[in-house]
């Protein structure tokens, strides 16, 4: 089952987000984007929240969240409307954190993201070497992390310059791992808000775990 119905803290993990931004009156709409194919989908595991669905995932993130924007001008969403991405793996972000976002970037020119300051040492593996974590990888340097920050989502971009951006990395032959890069390729700066550690992007099973503690924990 993909990650994101798995059961966190008794609830599929969905559904953290899908509370999150329904909490949120500011928004108007609150869209999720599936693959064409997604089977596991329950609308009733969601019952109460407001959200609409829309089957037009394509073979990637960047893909898919055209195919998102371009859904939510059908609902009538305009270009100049802002328009929030997030990660249904992320399932520690909060109402809070949202309206952080938003209040800072509201009356920005470009707009910007969640993102925290990298506070661990970074290490570059040596060339040719596997990624994996038993490969016995080794080291070829330490990287400098000042200067660095580690992206989070939502990224809040307007609906007319993330298509835009988007559709301009594709014709440049680009597949960028998130808005904030497809903004950075028109040649604009978006603003860093500072997140949370809460709201990290479960990857690997341990990471369930460790979602499942913090979501049961009392706010």
């Amino acid at each position: 089952m993909p990650k994101q119905y798995q059961t966190v803290a008794g609830r599929p993990m969905l559904a953290y987000t899908l509370a999150a931004f329904d909490a949120c009156s500011e928004f108007s709409q609150t869209l999720v984007v599936l693959a064409p194919d997604d089977h596991h989908f329950d609308a009733r595991r969601f019952a109460g929240l407001r959200f609409a669905v829309e089957r037009c995932g394509g073979a990637s993130r960047q893909a898919s969240v055209y195919n998102g924007l371009i859904a939510l001008a059908n609902f009538g969403a305009r270009d100049d409307d802002w328009v929030l991405v997030h990660d249904a793996a992320r399932p520690g972000i909060t109402p809070a954190l949202i309206r952080k976002l938003v209040a800072e970037l509201r009356d920005d020119a470009i707009g910007g993201i969640l993102a925290l300051p990298v506070a661990d040492t970074l290490k570059r593996v040596a060339p040719n070497m596997p990624d994996a974590p038993d490969s016995h990888a080794r080291i070829a340097r330490t990287e400098s992390r000042d200067g660095l920050w580690q992206a989070q989502t939502p990224q809040m971009f307007r609906l007319g310059m993330l298509r835009e951006a988007i559709e301009r990395a594709r014709h440049d032959g680009h597949d960028l791992t998130d808005e904030a890069s497809a903004i950075e390729w028109l040649g604009h700066s978006p603003k860093l808000v500072q997140g949370s550690l809460r709201n990290f992007k479960v990857t690997y099973p341990e990471d369930f775990a460790l979602a499942g503690a913090i979501l049961s924990a009392k706010p």
